[in-house]
């Protein structure tokens, strides 16, 4: 009992800590029945352990626990997307601090480029790459040839891989051989083979968008870490698909 106490925390202040809200808006909300400590309504005061409680504010996941960080890093190209390489080539772990060990939340395929999340925290990685959760990720894609309404269509409806058919996707053309396209899933190497099956091989991609996370003024082989709106907004992201896919 006395470990347990010693390790805990009042819940408003920790709350504060995090950049949820300000220690008096922090109590607000544990008035207003809004934060909930291992799925009970929280009370004014009550103390919590950032090691095993689990805090629900609003309905989205609090992380609490210390220690956890998160970088978000341009991959450049011709660096791998695993925390190790048998053939010895750079990975994107190689990039960001090596204490403490983090690893890549799904992956850049070699020749992509651009934004890619890095993280110990086991249970966000889980929701961001399980498919129920499926967050969305914007792409820039310079594709070969020019693309008609007909290709467009067909890359939006789905396409027909090997494992299935693709799930819609949202697909505009920028430009003349320049397209966006968001989609949900991870499948490997999934864009280049939906636009190579419309007749448009990728001669670059780019990843700009992970859920709500954007950063335009990071440079190819820059990281940072994650700021704790940026982490707040993730949760909810990861929480809204989920309430809709229950829908």
């Amino acid at each position: 009992m006395g470990q347990k106490e010693s390790s805990s925390e009042k819940l408003q202040k920790v709350l504060a800590r995090l950049g949820v809200a300000s220690r008096r808006a922090a109590e607000e909300l544990i008035v207003e029945g809004r934060v909930h400590v291992n799925s009970k309504l929280a009370t004014l005061g009550q103390r919590v352990d950032p090691a095993d409680d689990e805090v629900i504010v609003d309905g989205v996941h609090v992380s609490i626990k210390p220690g956890l960080v998160y970088y978000l890093l341009y991959k450049p190209v011709n660096v791998i997307s695993t925390a190790d390489d048998p053939q010895g080539r750079q990975t994107v772990v190689d990039m960001v601090p090596a204490d403490p060990r983090v690893f890549p939340v799904g992956r850049l395929d070699r020749e992509s480029e651009g934004l890619l999340l890095l993280t110990n925290d086991g249970d966000l990685t889980y929701r961001l790459t399980h498919p129920s959760f499926g967050v969305q990720k914007e792409y820039f894609v310079y594709v070969s040839g020019k693309v008609t309404r007909a290709s467009l269509r067909a890359l939006r409806e789905g396409v027909e891989l090997e494992e299935g058919t693709t799930a819609p996707a949202k697909v505009s053309q920028v430009e003349t051989g320049l397209l966006k396209i968001i989609i949900h899933e991870g499948r490997n190497r999934q864009i280049r083979r939906m636009c190579a099956l419309v007749g448009h091989p990728v001669r670059r991609l780019i990843r700009t968008r992970i859920g709500p996370l954007s950063d335009r003024k990071l440079s190819s082989g820059v990281w940072r870490e994650l700021t704790t709106k940026e982490i707040r907004d993730l949760e909810r992201a990861i929480t809204r698909r989920d309430d809709d896919d229950r829908d």
